[in-house]
């Protein structure tokens, strides 16, 4: 489904497991897209099936879009290391809300990512992929002018950061930014939100070439479509492995990129 400035993103549009996808060939690259995973509140049984198709599926990469912790305590943040230690493939983590310090008010502002302990070499890592580019763009904030600080926020520094870095990808590459926020309200979600400079940071995005944005914080995957600037830019968003579940089961997203094509699938636990 498409969108424009002014509209939602539709939660409902999003191929599942059921739908067929052979004609990208079974030399695609493979992309497992997760998000909010939720040390302190996961689902162990789906941290462990998705570990286990990772080790025998073997994708090429690992896109987490943030949401590693729930309170950003520090043996949420060391449980969370210990499982990541297991992945031999490039991975990248984007930081989500919850992932900044809850109840900790000068850490949050004075060193917000103290407890990463050995995650922190994974944050808003840029990837390099078979001719894919993963470009980080950060959309939360220690403090923002509103009371609601769950919600996503891009500073003007960090629309211009993230531009440049998707002008530097070589032309021929694909190029896929991560974020935890949705940078359009979700409808349908729960936790939809309204990310500050969202609207502006896609259209700049879809001027200067990106092809799609990946995102989590809603806890239901989606797949739309936005048109700017006579371009398509995909809207992808990642379910939970969680026990936070919304209107669908524990889930990621498989993306498989082949000839300058992508197509992305949610995969659902049982």
């Amino acid at each position: 489904m498409a969108t424009d400035d002014s509209s939602d993103i539709d939660l409902t549009d999003h191929r599942t497991e059921s739908a067929p996808w052979d004609h990208l060939g079974a030399n695609a690259t493979r992309l497992f897209h997760v998000s909010d995973i939720h040390f302190g509140a996961e689902d162990r049984e789906a941290l462990d099936w998705f570990a286990g198709l990772v080790r025998d599926e073997k994708p090429h990469a690992l896109i987490f879009t943030g949401d590693i912790t729930m309170r950003a305590r520090g043996h949420e943040f060391e449980a969370a290391s210990e499982w990541f230690e297991q992945f031999d493939m490039p991975v990248t983590v984007e930081v989500g809300n919850h992932d900044l310090p809850y109840h900790n008010p000068l850490l949050r502002f004075v060193a917000p990512y103290k407890r990463y302990h050995r995650l922190e070499r994974l944050i808003e890592k840029p990837l390099e992929i078979q001719g894919i580019s993963i470009v980080p763009l950060k959309t939360t904030a220690r403090f923002q002018w509103r009371l609601d600080w769950s919600k996503g926020y891009i500073s003007e520094e960090g629309v211009g950061r993230v531009v440049d870095k998707v002008n530097a990808v070589p032309d021929d590459h694909l190029i896929f930014v991560a974020a935890h926020h949705p940078l359009l309200p979700v409808a349908g979600a729960a936790g939809k939100g309204d990310t500050k400079r969202g609207p502006e940071t896609l259209d700049a995005l879809a001027k200067a070439g990106a092809h799609a944005v990946l995102s989590g914080h809603v806890h239901d995957p989606f797949d739309d479509v936005h048109r700017a600037h006579g371009r398509e830019v995909r809207l992808i968003g990642a379910g939970t492995l969680s026990e936070r579940t919304r209107e669908t089961q524990p889930s990621f997203n498989e993306i498989r990129v082949s000839g300058g094509k992508f197509e992305t699938m949610a995969r659902y636990l049982g």
